[in-house]
């Protein structure tokens, strides 16, 4: 008969008689002795993730990537501000042309309008607008594209019936 070698025992000491005998019975129902079956859980385990930390630095590690994420949505939240402002300047930018009643030159119409026009084939004025990104509370905006409809009307490329906006083009 074979002496175990006491320098390769391992104790466990578990958080109760309750667990110790959820182990057993998990090991009776494997047909294997416990400690065999507390290694191979072990080792599996182990062959899992092939680099193991302990909690404290998962812990640490994860409150520090919780920071990272907090900061870039605070960046985007605030780069995103920037775009929008940078969006609406450039709405009243191009509406300019539409707004000035002696303006002369050449007049570049949104492409959205007629994009959307087309696509859809009719739409409400306030969809329209809903759909072009426009508050309705911007009027200087809201009479720019009045203005471009009116002009696409005064060409036959649209036509209404004073609430809805219909491509003929």
């Amino acid at each position: 008969m074979v002496k175990p070698d006491r320098s390769r025992y391992v104790h466990v000491y578990m958080p109760s008689d309750a667990d110790k005998a959820r182990w057993a019975e998990m090991a009776a129902n494997a047909k294997t002795p416990l400690s065999k079956w507390v290694i191979e859980i072990v080792e599996s385990t182990l062959a899992e993730n092939d680099e193991f930390r302990p909690r404290r630095e998962m812990v640490k590690e994860l409150d520090s990537l919780k920071a990272d994420i907090k900061a870039l949505r605070d960046e985007l939240r605030q780069k995103n501000i920037v775009l929008e402002r940078y969006e609406y300047e450039l709405k009243h930018f191009r509406s300019q042309a539409f707004l000035e009643d002696n303006f002369k030159g050449t007049r570049r119409y949104a492409k959205e309008i007629v994009d959307i026009l087309k696509a859809r084939g009719h739409l409400d004025s306030y969809k329209l607008l809903e759909e072009l990104g426009i508050d309705l509370r911007d009027s200087d905006l809201v009479k720019a594209v009045t203005n471009q409809l009116e002009e696409l009307e005064g060409y036959k490329l649209v036509k209404t019936d004073g609430r809805t906006w219909t491509w003929i083009g």
